[in-house]
Protein backbone atom coordinates (compact mmCIF):
# COMPACT_ATOMS: atom_id res chain seq x y z
CA UNK A 1 0.00 0.00 0.00
CA UNK A 2 1.45 3.55 -1.25
CA UNK A 3 0.90 5.99 1.69
CA UNK A 4 0.93 9.88 0.94
CA UNK A 5 1.63 13.00 3.32
CA UNK A 6 -0.66 15.35 3.20
CA UNK A 7 1.16 18.71 5.28
CA UNK A 8 -2.19 20.48 4.25
CA UNK A 9 -4.16 18.09 7.14
CA UNK A 10 -1.45 19.06 9.52
CA UNK A 11 -1.38 22.72 8.61
CA UNK A 12 -5.34 22.42 9.11
CA UNK A 13 -5.02 21.08 12.56
CA UNK A 14 -2.63 23.06 13.74
CA UNK A 15 -4.55 26.58 12.07
CA UNK A 16 -7.57 25.30 13.92
CA UNK A 17 -5.82 24.28 16.95
CA UNK A 18 -4.52 28.05 17.47
CA UNK A 19 -8.34 29.51 16.66
CA UNK A 20 -9.33 27.48 19.41
CA UNK A 21 -6.83 28.04 21.75
CA UNK A 22 -7.36 31.70 20.95
CA UNK A 23 -11.06 31.40 21.74
CA UNK A 24 -10.53 30.24 24.88
CA UNK A 25 -8.22 32.47 26.56
CA UNK A 26 -9.78 35.37 24.98
CA UNK A 27 -13.32 34.53 25.57
CA UNK A 28 -14.32 37.86 27.10
CA UNK A 29 -12.90 39.93 24.05
CA UNK A 30 -13.95 37.52 21.61
CA UNK A 31 -17.92 37.94 23.06
CA UNK A 32 -17.41 41.70 23.13
CA UNK A 33 -16.17 41.91 19.75
CA UNK A 34 -19.60 39.73 18.34
CA UNK A 35 -22.15 42.21 20.29
CA UNK A 36 -19.80 45.10 18.90
CA UNK A 37 -20.48 43.55 15.36
CA UNK A 38 -23.85 42.65 15.65
CA UNK A 39 -24.92 45.92 17.57
CA UNK A 40 -23.04 47.69 13.92
CA UNK A 41 -25.26 46.00 11.69
CA UNK A 42 -28.61 47.07 14.29
CA UNK A 43 -26.97 50.76 13.86
CA UNK A 44 -24.90 51.52 11.10
CA UNK A 45 -21.16 53.39 11.69
CA UNK A 46 -21.76 57.56 11.81
CA UNK A 47 -20.58 60.23 13.19
CA UNK A 48 -21.89 59.55 16.47
CA UNK A 49 -19.21 56.29 17.05
CA UNK A 50 -17.19 58.59 18.13
CA UNK A 51 -19.01 59.80 21.12
CA UNK A 52 -19.17 56.19 22.34
CA UNK A 53 -15.46 56.10 23.78
CA UNK A 54 -13.82 57.51 26.68
CA UNK A 55 -10.34 58.20 25.67
CA UNK A 56 -9.43 58.93 28.88
CA UNK A 57 -10.46 55.85 30.52
CA UNK A 58 -8.59 53.95 27.93
CA UNK A 59 -5.28 56.13 28.60
CA UNK A 60 -5.17 56.10 32.28
CA UNK A 61 -5.94 51.89 32.06
CA UNK A 62 -3.16 51.84 29.37
CA UNK A 63 -0.56 53.70 32.13
CA UNK A 64 -1.38 52.10 34.63
CA UNK A 65 -0.66 48.47 33.13
CA UNK A 66 2.39 50.11 31.87
CA UNK A 67 3.56 50.88 35.06
CA UNK A 68 2.62 48.21 36.70
CA UNK A 69 4.39 45.95 34.10
CA UNK A 70 7.53 48.01 35.05
CA UNK A 71 7.22 47.38 38.77
CA UNK A 72 6.56 43.66 38.04
CA UNK A 73 10.13 43.17 36.09
CA UNK A 74 11.89 44.61 38.78
CA UNK A 75 10.26 42.03 41.09
CA UNK A 76 8.85 45.31 43.23
CA UNK A 77 5.46 43.30 44.08
CA UNK A 78 6.62 39.86 44.33
CA UNK A 79 9.81 40.95 46.87
CA UNK A 80 6.80 43.07 49.52
CA UNK A 81 4.01 40.73 49.26
CA UNK A 82 6.88 38.06 50.10
CA UNK A 83 8.32 39.94 52.71
CA UNK A 84 4.74 40.66 54.44
CA UNK A 85 3.82 36.72 54.06
CA UNK A 86 7.09 36.11 55.98
CA UNK A 87 6.06 37.35 58.92
CA UNK A 88 3.27 35.29 59.45
CA UNK A 89 4.11 31.33 60.48
CA UNK A 90 1.19 29.64 60.52
CA UNK A 91 -1.88 29.25 57.53
CA UNK A 92 -4.38 31.31 58.77
CA UNK A 93 -2.32 34.49 59.60
CA UNK A 94 -0.49 33.18 56.10
CA UNK A 95 -4.13 33.19 54.20
CA UNK A 96 -5.14 36.22 55.56
CA UNK A 97 -1.94 38.14 54.69
CA UNK A 98 -2.48 36.87 51.04
CA UNK A 99 -5.83 38.02 51.08
CA UNK A 100 -5.37 41.41 52.66
CA UNK A 101 -2.40 42.11 50.28
CA UNK A 102 -4.82 41.60 46.72
CA UNK A 103 -7.20 43.22 48.90
CA UNK A 104 -5.21 46.37 49.17
CA UNK A 105 -3.25 45.58 45.50
CA UNK A 106 -6.52 45.98 43.52
CA UNK A 107 -6.90 49.57 45.60
CA UNK A 108 -3.88 50.49 43.61
CA UNK A 109 -3.49 48.58 40.50
CA UNK A 110 -6.56 47.24 39.86
CA UNK A 111 -8.52 43.92 40.46
CA UNK A 112 -7.43 42.15 37.70
CA UNK A 113 -3.38 43.48 37.63
CA UNK A 114 -3.43 42.69 41.41
CA UNK A 115 -4.97 38.92 41.03
CA UNK A 116 -1.97 38.24 37.66
CA UNK A 117 0.21 39.40 40.83
CA UNK A 118 -0.64 38.20 43.66
CA UNK A 119 -2.52 34.70 42.18
CA UNK A 120 0.98 32.91 41.53
CA UNK A 121 2.05 34.28 45.43
CA UNK A 122 -0.80 32.45 46.50
CA UNK A 123 0.63 28.94 44.87
CA UNK A 124 3.84 29.73 45.52
CA UNK A 125 3.60 29.67 49.21
CA UNK A 126 1.13 26.72 49.08
CA UNK A 127 3.04 24.77 47.34
CA UNK A 128 6.29 25.08 48.92
CA UNK A 129 4.51 24.86 52.36
CA UNK A 130 2.92 21.55 51.01
CA UNK A 131 -0.76 23.05 51.46
CA UNK A 132 -2.21 22.66 48.16
CA UNK A 133 -5.42 21.68 49.58
CA UNK A 134 -6.14 24.96 50.30
CA UNK A 135 -5.42 26.69 46.79
CA UNK A 136 -9.20 26.28 45.85
CA UNK A 137 -10.68 28.16 49.05
CA UNK A 138 -7.33 30.80 49.14
CA UNK A 139 -7.80 31.70 45.51
CA UNK A 140 -11.63 32.23 45.80
CA UNK A 141 -11.08 35.01 48.73
CA UNK A 142 -8.14 36.55 46.69
CA UNK A 143 -10.52 36.96 44.00
CA UNK A 144 -13.24 37.92 45.67
CA UNK A 145 -10.88 40.43 47.84
CA UNK A 146 -9.73 41.71 44.35
CA UNK A 147 -13.38 42.20 43.19
CA UNK A 148 -14.25 43.99 45.99
CA UNK A 149 -11.25 45.58 47.85
CA UNK A 150 -11.08 47.59 44.53
CA UNK A 151 -14.43 49.21 45.09
CA UNK A 152 -12.76 52.06 47.13
CA UNK A 153 -10.75 53.59 44.87
CA UNK A 154 -11.74 55.17 40.94
CA UNK A 155 -8.94 52.91 39.61
CA UNK A 156 -9.77 50.03 41.65
CA UNK A 157 -12.33 48.22 39.18
CA UNK A 158 -12.00 49.03 35.15
CA UNK A 159 -15.74 50.40 35.62
CA UNK A 160 -14.95 52.47 38.74
CA UNK A 161 -12.34 54.47 36.53
CA UNK A 162 -14.98 54.63 33.61
CA UNK A 163 -18.30 55.76 35.57
CA UNK A 164 -15.83 58.18 37.68
CA UNK A 165 -14.71 59.95 34.50
CA UNK A 166 -18.61 59.39 32.82
CA UNK A 167 -19.84 61.44 35.24
CA UNK A 168 -17.61 63.34 36.90
CA UNK A 169 -18.10 62.10 40.05
CA UNK A 170 -15.75 64.03 43.47
CA UNK A 171 -13.03 61.86 44.74
CA UNK A 172 -14.31 62.27 48.62
CA UNK A 173 -18.08 61.30 47.02
CA UNK A 174 -16.69 58.53 44.99
CA UNK A 175 -15.63 56.93 48.70
CA UNK A 176 -17.85 57.97 50.53
CA UNK A 177 -20.30 56.23 48.21
CA UNK A 178 -18.46 53.31 48.75
CA UNK A 179 -17.48 53.03 52.15
CA UNK A 180 -20.18 51.04 53.38
CA UNK A 181 -20.06 47.83 50.80
CA UNK A 182 -16.10 48.26 51.36
CA UNK A 183 -15.98 47.70 55.02
CA UNK A 184 -18.47 45.48 54.92
CA UNK A 185 -16.93 43.52 52.29
CA UNK A 186 -13.69 43.25 54.48
CA UNK A 187 -15.93 42.07 57.15
CA UNK A 188 -16.70 39.29 55.69
CA UNK A 189 -13.57 38.11 54.25
CA UNK A 190 -11.83 38.55 57.46
CA UNK A 191 -14.66 36.56 59.01
CA UNK A 192 -14.16 33.72 56.25
CA UNK A 193 -10.70 32.98 56.22
CA UNK A 194 -11.14 32.98 59.94
CA UNK A 195 -12.37 29.41 59.72
CA UNK A 196 -8.96 28.05 58.41
CA UNK A 197 -7.51 25.78 60.65
CA UNK A 198 -4.58 26.88 62.08
CA UNK A 199 -1.25 24.92 61.47
CA UNK A 200 2.32 25.47 61.44
CA UNK A 201 3.74 26.72 58.59
CA UNK A 202 7.33 27.88 57.19
CA UNK A 203 8.42 29.75 54.23
CA UNK A 204 11.65 30.85 53.15
CA UNK A 205 11.97 34.48 52.63
CA UNK A 206 12.91 36.07 49.40
CA UNK A 207 16.44 37.34 49.18
CA UNK A 208 16.02 39.72 45.54
CA UNK A 209 17.43 42.69 46.43
CA UNK A 210 15.42 45.32 44.13
CA UNK A 211 17.24 47.79 41.88
CA UNK A 212 16.92 50.94 44.26
CA UNK A 213 16.91 53.66 40.97
CA UNK A 214 14.59 51.94 38.34
CA UNK A 215 12.29 50.99 41.48
CA UNK A 216 12.08 54.33 42.65
CA UNK A 217 11.49 56.23 39.15
CA UNK A 218 8.57 53.23 38.84
CA UNK A 219 7.28 53.74 41.70
CA UNK A 220 7.54 57.83 40.67
CA UNK A 221 5.74 56.55 37.14
CA UNK A 222 2.83 54.94 39.51
CA UNK A 223 1.99 58.09 41.34
CA UNK A 224 1.48 60.22 38.34
CA UNK A 225 -0.45 57.56 37.07
CA UNK A 226 -2.43 57.60 40.05
CA UNK A 227 -2.41 61.54 39.93
CA UNK A 228 -3.42 61.44 36.44
CA UNK A 229 -6.71 59.13 37.01
CA UNK A 230 -8.01 62.04 40.53
CA UNK A 231 -7.25 65.00 37.40
CA UNK A 232 -4.42 66.69 39.04
CA UNK A 233 -2.27 66.31 35.52
CA UNK A 234 -3.56 66.11 31.99
CA UNK A 235 -4.11 62.25 31.18
CA UNK A 236 -2.39 63.14 27.31
CA UNK A 237 0.48 64.64 29.10
CA UNK A 238 0.79 62.49 32.01
CA UNK A 239 0.59 59.47 28.70
CA UNK A 240 3.73 61.00 27.00
CA UNK A 241 6.08 61.26 29.64
CA UNK A 242 4.85 57.64 31.09
CA UNK A 243 5.87 56.42 27.20
CA UNK A 244 8.68 58.37 26.87
CA UNK A 245 10.28 56.91 30.44
CA UNK A 246 9.56 53.45 29.26
CA UNK A 247 10.56 53.51 25.87
CA UNK A 248 14.12 54.27 27.46
CA UNK A 249 14.09 52.04 30.58
CA UNK A 250 11.74 49.35 29.81
CA UNK A 251 9.85 48.71 26.48
CA UNK A 252 9.10 45.17 27.41
CA UNK A 253 6.51 47.02 29.61
CA UNK A 254 5.01 48.23 26.87
CA UNK A 255 5.24 45.48 25.01
CA UNK A 256 3.62 43.20 28.27
CA UNK A 257 0.54 45.99 28.26
CA UNK A 258 -3.02 43.50 28.20
CA UNK A 259 -3.82 45.33 24.96
CA UNK A 260 -6.86 42.38 24.47
CA UNK A 261 -8.20 44.59 27.66
CA UNK A 262 -8.00 47.47 26.38
CA UNK A 263 -9.78 46.33 23.39
CA UNK A 264 -12.54 44.63 24.84
CA UNK A 265 -13.08 48.44 25.99
CA UNK A 266 -13.51 50.00 22.71
CA UNK A 267 -15.64 46.96 22.13
CA UNK A 268 -18.18 47.24 24.72
CA UNK A 269 -17.93 51.23 24.09
CA UNK A 270 -19.36 49.72 20.93
CA UNK A 271 -22.11 47.05 22.36
CA UNK A 272 -23.08 50.21 24.81
CA UNK A 273 -23.43 52.96 22.43
CA UNK A 274 -24.88 50.82 19.82
CA UNK A 275 -27.24 49.36 22.29
CA UNK A 276 -28.48 53.01 23.65
CA UNK A 277 -29.34 53.57 20.33
CA UNK A 278 -32.00 50.65 19.92
CA UNK A 279 -35.69 52.20 20.98
CA UNK A 280 -37.23 48.96 22.38
CA UNK A 281 -34.26 48.05 24.56
CA UNK A 282 -33.76 51.69 25.66
CA UNK A 283 -37.22 51.78 26.47
CA UNK A 284 -36.83 48.84 28.85
CA UNK A 285 -33.62 49.72 30.09
CA UNK A 286 -34.74 53.19 30.93
CA UNK A 287 -37.24 51.65 33.01
CA UNK A 288 -35.36 49.11 34.78
CA UNK A 289 -33.39 51.82 36.23
CA UNK A 290 -36.21 54.00 36.95
CA UNK A 291 -37.13 51.49 39.54
CA UNK A 292 -34.39 49.65 40.81
CA UNK A 293 -31.27 51.43 40.12
CA UNK A 294 -29.31 49.06 41.99
CA UNK A 295 -30.88 45.40 41.41
CA UNK A 296 -30.73 46.23 37.61
CA UNK A 297 -26.50 46.51 37.28
CA UNK A 298 -25.89 43.64 39.99
CA UNK A 299 -28.52 41.08 38.02
CA UNK A 300 -26.96 42.56 34.52
CA UNK A 301 -23.46 41.98 35.88
CA UNK A 302 -24.24 38.25 36.48
CA UNK A 303 -25.27 37.85 32.69
CA UNK A 304 -23.06 40.36 30.94
CA UNK A 305 -20.26 41.19 33.20
CA UNK A 306 -19.40 44.21 35.06
CA UNK A 307 -17.60 46.63 32.74
CA UNK A 308 -20.14 46.23 30.13
CA UNK A 309 -23.29 46.78 32.26
CA UNK A 310 -21.79 50.15 33.84
CA UNK A 311 -20.91 51.45 29.96
CA UNK A 312 -24.52 50.44 28.66
CA UNK A 313 -26.68 51.52 31.85
CA UNK A 314 -24.49 54.58 32.61
CA UNK A 315 -26.84 55.76 29.59
CA UNK A 316 -29.86 55.32 31.10
CA UNK A 317 -29.72 57.06 34.65
CA UNK A 318 -28.38 59.79 36.48
CA UNK A 319 -28.46 57.63 39.79
CA UNK A 320 -24.87 56.75 39.83
CA UNK A 321 -24.09 56.35 43.25
CA UNK A 322 -26.15 53.17 43.00
CA UNK A 323 -25.16 52.13 39.45
CA UNK A 324 -21.69 52.68 41.43
CA UNK A 325 -22.55 50.56 44.09
CA UNK A 326 -24.44 47.71 41.73
CA UNK A 327 -21.65 47.23 39.36
CA UNK A 328 -18.92 46.67 42.28
CA UNK A 329 -20.99 44.72 44.18
CA UNK A 330 -22.35 42.68 41.08
CA UNK A 331 -18.42 41.34 40.38
CA UNK A 332 -19.10 38.95 42.55
CA UNK A 333 -21.54 35.90 41.83
CA UNK A 334 -20.87 34.23 38.34
CA UNK A 335 -17.74 33.30 36.88
CA UNK A 336 -18.83 35.71 33.98
CA UNK A 337 -19.78 38.62 36.54
CA UNK A 338 -16.32 39.82 36.23
CA UNK A 339 -13.30 39.37 33.62
CA UNK A 340 -11.05 39.43 37.25
CA UNK A 341 -13.04 35.73 37.71
CA UNK A 342 -12.27 34.37 35.01
CA UNK A 343 -8.62 35.32 35.51
CA UNK A 344 -8.63 33.36 38.71
CA UNK A 345 -10.62 30.23 37.28
CA UNK A 346 -7.68 29.96 34.51
CA UNK A 347 -4.95 30.22 37.11
CA UNK A 348 -6.86 27.85 39.43
CA UNK A 349 -7.51 25.13 36.22
CA UNK A 350 -3.75 25.39 35.04
CA UNK A 351 -2.49 24.21 37.94
CA UNK A 352 -5.57 21.39 39.33
CA UNK A 353 -7.02 20.68 35.27
CA UNK A 354 -9.19 17.52 37.56
CA UNK A 355 -10.65 19.82 39.83
CA UNK A 356 -12.34 22.23 37.74
CA UNK A 357 -16.62 20.98 38.91
CA UNK A 358 -14.68 20.63 42.63
CA UNK A 359 -13.47 24.66 41.97
CA UNK A 360 -16.79 26.25 40.37
CA UNK A 361 -18.77 24.31 42.96
CA UNK A 362 -17.28 26.14 46.02
CA UNK A 363 -16.89 29.40 43.84
CA UNK A 364 -20.76 29.88 43.18
CA UNK A 365 -21.10 28.96 46.75
CA UNK A 366 -19.05 31.73 48.46
CA UNK A 367 -19.49 34.17 45.64
CA UNK A 368 -23.07 33.95 46.14
CA UNK A 369 -23.24 33.97 49.42
CA UNK A 370 -21.40 37.70 49.29
CA UNK A 371 -23.63 38.42 46.98
CA UNK A 372 -26.79 38.20 49.01
CA UNK A 373 -25.42 39.96 51.88
CA UNK A 374 -23.99 42.56 50.15
CA UNK A 375 -27.18 43.42 47.76
CA UNK A 376 -29.39 42.90 50.72
CA UNK A 377 -27.50 45.49 52.73
CA UNK A 378 -27.21 47.93 50.65
CA UNK A 379 -30.55 47.87 48.94
CA UNK A 380 -31.43 49.26 52.79
CA UNK A 381 -28.54 52.13 51.99
CA UNK A 382 -28.75 52.94 48.78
Amino acid sequence: MHLTYHPKKRIDHHFLDGIFHFLKDNAVLCIATLLAIITSIIIPPDDKYLGYFDFKTLTCLFCVLAVVNALKGVRFFTVLATKIVTVFKNTRSAILALVYVTFIGSMLIANDMALLTFLPLGYFVLTSTKKERLMAFTFIMQNIAANLGGMLTPFGNPQNLYLYTYFNIGNLEFMGIMLVPFFLSVALITVCCLFVKNEPLSIEDAQTKLPKAKTIIYLLLFALSIIIVFRVVNYLIGLFIIVTVLLFMDKSALKKVDYGLLLTFVMFFIFAGNTARIPIIEKALSSLMEKSPLLTPVISCQIISNVPTAILLSKFTTNYGALLVGVNIGGVGTLISSLASLITFREYIKHNPDKTLKYVGLFSLFNFAFLIILTTVMLFIV
